[in-house]
């Protein structure tokens, strides 16, 4: 917890409160904001948790009356997300926008490989030990996206006579990438997980904040001449970006879309 929020929050008082709604019961995380001015409620579509923001001085009997008061609504929300996609055997994963099929391969020699079967159908074959699954195709995704990432961002960069300082993948979902002041960049490993024109507009745009760190007009003029598919890749990700994060474990960053309620 940072230093600001704890100077707001009262001694002992509880990080989470339980609303139950329909014989359902929902964790609801509570935070303190400086700004607000009434009682807010967000679904953070990556963890499927819910958030009740006070005021400072709130106080918890209002902001737990105002979470019942909406439980249909937080019930009503959580129930229209993604249903999470855990990486086992049998998920079926876009992989570069393509289905690919998780098929644990224990006896294999190996990691993780690609391969198609005789009807025609992707698979993303795993070796080893069943618990090691996870972790393998993580690590997996994670080294192909940093392989498609860089390979698109230099050529961008080549194109303009930049060089790029760093790149780096994360795990985010306030952003899909980012570029900082010092030349380095940063990307979401899930871009891997989208058709390639998608990651290719994503290189582009953070390369493009090497000369422009903005989003002025004259940045989106010459995001234009280097990415022709940008329009597309915008829609794609208004469209299908949040499902992305349903795919094995994520961060916490809201993505709710409505108009949450206010107090």
């Amino acid at each position: 917890m940072t230093l600001r929020a704890m100077l707001y929050r009262r001694p002992s008082e509880p990080h989470a409160i339980e609303v139950v709604f329909e014989r359902s019961i929902y964790l609801v995380r509570l935070r303190r904001h400086r700004q607000a001015r009434r009682y807010t409620l967000r679904i953070q579509a990556a963890t499927r948790e819910v958030v009740l923001t006070m005021p400072p001085h709130g106080s918890i009997r209002e902001a737990r009356d105002f979470a019942e008061r909406h439980g249909g609504w937080i019930a009503a929300r959580m129930g229209r997300l993604p249903k999470p996609a855990p990486f086992a055997t049998g998920t079926v994963l876009p992989l570069r926008g393509t289905p690919h099929r998780i098929v644990h391969r224990r006896g294999a020699r190996g990691t993780v490989w690609t391969e198609t079967d005789e009807a025609g159908d992707k698979l993303l074959c795993v070796a080893g030990e069943a618990e090691h699954l996870e972790r393998r195709v993580t690590d997996f995704l994670r080294r192909e996206a940093k392989r498609d990432v860089e390979v698109a961002a230099r050529a961008y960069a080549e194109r303009l006579g930049l060089k790029i300082k760093r790149i780096t993948i994360r795990d985010q979902t306030s952003r899909w990438g980012s570029c900082s002041t010092t030349g380095a960049l940063s990307f979401s490993w899930r871009l891997v997980l989208a058709p390639r024109y998608v990651l290719d507009y994503l290189a582009a745009h953070e390369v493009a904040h090497l000369v422009e760190m903005n989003h002025s007009p004259r940045f989106w003029r010459l995001l234009d001449r280097l990415c022709p598919d940008m329009r597309r890749a915008k829609v794609w990700l208004e469209v299908h970006g949040g499902d992305l994060h349903r795919y094995g474990a994520g961060p916490d960053e809201p993505i709710a879309r409505r108009r949450p309620p206010t107090a």
